[in-house]
């Protein structure tokens, strides 16, 4: 009995399995495409994938093939089958044929579909839908200008009650504006280099129709503007966007001086036993983030007005004058200087008198 099992189990080990079917190659379908309409151009991004279905690597280009279709139809070939290599970023645009770029607006589904030597898929990618129809039209006279506050952004109403959706493309800083400061533990974090911006169709009627307040001086920005619709088609929201306009770019040079120090006031006291006479000044303390200090002035009778705090700026919001005489009255203003070297206008003035002994 045990010979007979021995035996069996050594039958076994000889015997082949069923034999494997071949592969088809199939290329595995695309899962994560997108479609972007600008003007009447659409464009289609996905990734392409590595390996087939039976989970072996692609080798050699793979055939693309892209379709849309309107409504319920038939979908359409937008062009003749391209060639990608596997695993690469799968990119196709194409200007809408006018009968598509034209009426009211409708859902436009796009969809890829990836084929092996003959011609065979595993199916259809997702489907990504843009819109059909006519677009907003695109924006005119973009400017922009540096403020205090940020930069603001204006553009021709030409068009009203659509959002505008502003694109905002960091450029290369110049050299001349990199400082220590920029460096270290300290430094601030990076800024991203594309960002949107999405101004409401009602926020649009301020001369100036956009204030971009996160903007760092000594940058470079490159600006553009297209109108944009939101919809909901078959469920779904959807954006039906213009042409995207040309750029303008801007330095964020700061110009601007710190704010007017308010809050002045002088107070004397006359030395008596061995203390010396002075002005004491003191001013509310600025909050602009790249102030470096204060400068302090006094004019008497009718002379002019002088300087009289060091040429480095005051650090701290107070100032000691010790160069008064008793019985003079003197006038004071104060001036805030920032990293840059701008200076502001002078305060409110103080007086104060020193007394007689």
């Amino acid at each position: 009995m045990p010979f007979a099992a021995i035996a069996l189990a050594l039958a076994g080990c000889g015997t082949p399995g069923a034999p494997l079917p071949p592969s088809l190659k199939l290329p595995v379908p695309v899962t994560d495409l997108s479609a972007v309409r600008a003007g009447n151009q659409i464009s289609l991004t996905w990734t392409m994938p590595k390996k087939t279905t039976d989970k072996l690597l692609l080798k050699g280009n793979v055939a693309v093939r892209v379709c849309r279709k309107e409504g319920a139809g038939p979908c359409t070939p937008a062009s003749a089958p391209l060639l990608m290599a596997p695993e690469s970023d799968g990119v196709f645009s194409e200007t809408l044929p006018t009968p598509l770029a034209s009426g009211p607006p409708r859902a436009l589904t796009y969809f890829v579909e990836l084929t092996n030597a003959r011609r065979r898929s595993a199916g259809l990618s997702n489907a990504a839908v843009a819109v059909a129809g006519a677009a907003p039209s695109a924006v005119t006279g973009l400017t922009a200008r540096v403020r205090k506050d940020g930069i603001a952004l204006h553009w021709t109403p030409d068009d009203p009650g659509y959002a505008i959706r502003l694109h905002r493309k960091l450029l290369a800083s110049p050299p001349e504006t990199k400082s220590k400061a920029q460096s270290g533990l300290f430094a601030p974090s990076p800024e991203p280099v594309e960002q949107n911006l999405l101004v409401e169709a009602a926020l649009q009627a301020a001369p100036d129709r956009a204030l971009d307040k996160a903007i760092r001086f000594g940058q470079i920005y490159e600006y553009s503007a297209q109108r944009v619709a939101r919809l909901a088609l078959e469920g779904q929201a959807v954006e039906l966007a213009g042409e995207i306009s040309p750029p303008v770019r801007i330095e964020a040079l700061d110009v601007f001086p710190p704010a007017v120090p308010t809050g002045l006031a002088a107070v004397a006291t006359l030395g008596e036993n061995g203390a010396e006479t002075a002005i004491d000044l003191s001013w509310q303390a600025g909050a602009d983030a790249d102030l470096a200090g204060y400068a302090v002035y006094r004019h008497e009778a009718n002379g002019p007005w002088q300087r009289i705090s060091p040429a480095q700026p005051l650090v701290g919001p107070a100032f000691h004058d010790t160069t008064v005489r008793p019985g003079h009255s003197y006038r004071y203003a104060v001036t805030a200087i920032d990293q840059g070297g701008h200076e502001s206008a002078r305060s409110a003035e103080a007086e104060e008198t020193v007394p007689n002994p």
